[in-house]
């Protein structure tokens, strides 16, 4: 039995394909049509997933859509009675649930055939049940508490939920227009931070400044015996709405804080202006809140559901600092974040509560890595080299790790394209710009002569899963670079490219089991350095995540990279094909202080 999962006409636009209980397939649209966070149908992952799967239209049995239109109707109501919003805003509401209600018309048109040649059931899964289906369902845990919470879905911002074996039991909600992710979401469009789903640079920048304006956040958001609650004075969302464009393409969002939030913390940055104290104070302040926030609400959910165990999920979920201190900030003792646990990952969480609280069937899946993604032939890698006249070397596996490792020793940044593409925002050793950790000034080169973005964001580190007790004062595995941990002092000098200026790393440990190359390569480094971690940040430049062997060359020929790993290829530049981050001039091995790591998204 196939079951198809969609997130559509929302940010992350993705699709997901699960056979008798097993995922088979997953991957967000922009990876396809190379549009960051597209919001509209994801057509292209739909027919990568059938493709993957073997599958046709007629072998789909049912379509799970991560949204229902009809969910919380009284309390949408009972908001529009109350808060008498814009017209504007109820229009454009009602517009997006209807193009997420005909969806059967646009499945015919990407599987290619008539609305009546395709059988399929169509489901209608709340947008947080299938965030919850997400996290518990694919878990190592037989219970778990589970926390939901994101900006909002379905009129709704949080949701604590309880979960044994194939199903969950929903313990209390947070209703729009009260939202932890949309005050993160208000104070990052404030401090110009335009795009969607910059947050991330915020969380990067808060360790540059002080909580000086604690006590003003503190009023503009309260903790409740509910959970949660927005003082509105600040914000003009629940009167206006929140203008945003949805509509195949990349979403845009803009600002609604109210004139009483400028008031108290000054006028907003222009986007691309300086970066004042004064920001980085306001960040610093807003993350601190936020982690109050957010340990209040798991310390309610444990009170309500005591475990052990949590599944946490949702956009606030990829706050990893918040996450890296929940084991010391609250009672529960073992977290589950899973990838994709953004919107990305309501495709396959849609299709999973079909298939586990729809259908009744048992557990039998556990999503232990991310590479749900395409997969590319040496062939292919070689028919894109050929075609953009690279210099390469075909090797076997052995030499191609030594080949890798020992460039990493000598400063060489490499690229890393190997199996099938990761799932969700983070690269995780297979889509992957690797470079030596040790080195001091690292960040600054990857930053300004490779990825061309802000000079303070930091970058992860891999370890192997065995060293983290090491390296770090937590030892917890985090698999898909979701939790931030604090450096050991004694080695923070030994790795300063990947430790942040406060301190700590976010980290992803790495299974010999899951990934066995990445390992094998990461173990190679330490065998030469006695370092067993890399720097690890994604392989694009200001654009999705690459997909395919020619994306991976473009970005190699249009920056500083010093050599690609391409499938079973190492490719080196053609003589005139631009400088190398080594020949840019990089100075050597530091291991005195120096610079930082953390967050690298995109």
């Amino acid at each position: 039995m196939h079951l198809l999962g969609i997130n559509a006409y929302h940010g992350d636009a993705s699709a997901a394909i699960i056979r008798d209980g097993e995922l088979i397939a997953a991957a967000e649209e922009e990876r396809f049509n190379r549009v960051k966070h597209w919001a509209g149908f994801p057509s292209e992952a739909i027919r990568f997933c059938l493709r993957q799967a073997g599958a046709t239209v007629r072998d789909i049995d049912h379509v799970a859509i991560s949204a229902d239109p009809k969910a919380n109707l009284k309390h949408k109501l009972l908001f529009v009675v109350k808060q008498r919003p814009s017209i504007r805003a109820i229009l454009d509401r009602l517009r997006r649930q209807h193009k997420t209600v005909s969806i059967r018309e646009k499945l015919a048109e990407t599987f290619g055939c008539h609305p009546s040649e395709f059988h399929g059931r169509i489901h209608h899964v709340e947008h947080h049940s299938a965030h919850i289906a997400s996290a518990f369902f694919v878990s190592p845990f037989a219970e778990a508490s589970v926390l939901s919470i994101d900006g909002m879905g379905d009129f709704v911002s949080c949701v604590a939920a309880e979960a044994r074996g194939n199903g969950f039991r929903t313990l209390s909600k947070v209703y729009y227009p009260h939202s932890v992710g949309l005050l993160y979401n208000a104070i990052t469009l404030y401090l110009g931070f335009p795009t969607y789903g910059d947050e991330y640079k915020v969380m990067g920048l808060a360790p540059y400044g002080q909580p000086e304006y604690i006590d003003i956040f503190r009023k503009m958001i309260y903790r409740t015996q509910a959970g949660c609650e927005l003082n509105l004075d600040y914000f003009t969302h629940q009167d206006k709405g929140i203008a945003m464009v949805w509509d195949d393409g990349a979403p845009k969002v803009e600002g609604f804080h109210s004139p009483l939030l400028e008031a108290h913390l000054g006028p907003p940055r222009v986007p691309g202006s300086e970066i004042e104290r004064r920001h980085q104070n306001i960040a610093a302040s807003l993350q601190m809140v936020t982690e109050e926030v957010i340990f209040h609400l798991l310390r309610l959910l444990h009170r309500q559901a005591p475990s052990d165990n949590l599944c946490l999920v949702g956009g606030v979920a990829m706050n990893s600092v918040a996450n890296g201190k929940i084991t010391q900030e609250t009672p529960f003792k073992h977290v589950y974040i899973p990838a994709g646990a953004a919107d990305n990952g309501t495709s396959f969480g849609a299709a999973f509560d079909v298939w586990h609280r729809g259908l009744g069937m048992p557990r039998s899946f556990q999503m232990e890595h991310a590479y749900w993604g395409s997969e590319w032939s040496d062939a292919e890698c070689l028919g894109a080299i050929e075609q953009a006249h690279v210099r390469s070397t075909r090797m076997e596996r052995a030499a191609l790790i030594s080949k890798a490792a020992q460039d990493l020793c000598e400063g060489k940044i490499v690229g890393w394209f190997q199996g099938r593409m990761e799932l969700g925002a983070r690269a995780l050793g297979n889509r992957s710009l690797l470079a030596d950790p040790r080195r001091a000034d690292m960040r600054d080169t990857i930053n300004l002569k490779i990825k061309f973005r802000e000079k303070f964001r930091p970058f992860a580190p891999s370890i192997l899963e065995e060293f983290v007790g090491d390296y770090f004062e937590i030892s917890e595995p985090s698999p898909f670079m979701e939790k931030v941990f604090k450096v050991r002092a004694e080695r923070r000098g030994q790795i300063p490219a990947v430790t942040h200026v406060d301190g700590t790393g976010r980290l992803q440990t790495v299974h010999r089991k899951t990934n066995p190359l990445y390992w094998e390569l990461i173990n190679a480094f330490y065998q030469r350095t006695k370092v067993p971690l890399v720097l690890n940040t994604s392989l694009n430049e200001n654009e999705p995540i690459v997909n395919t062997p020619q994306q991976a060359l473009s970005c190699f020929l249009r920056t500083r990279m010093d050599a690609m790993v391409l499938g079973g290829y190492y490719v080196e530049r053609a003589p005139g094909n631009g400088p190398t981050a080594s020949s840019a001039g990089r100075g050597g091995t530091n291991t005195s202080g120096g610079s930082s790591q953390g967050e690298d998204l995109a």
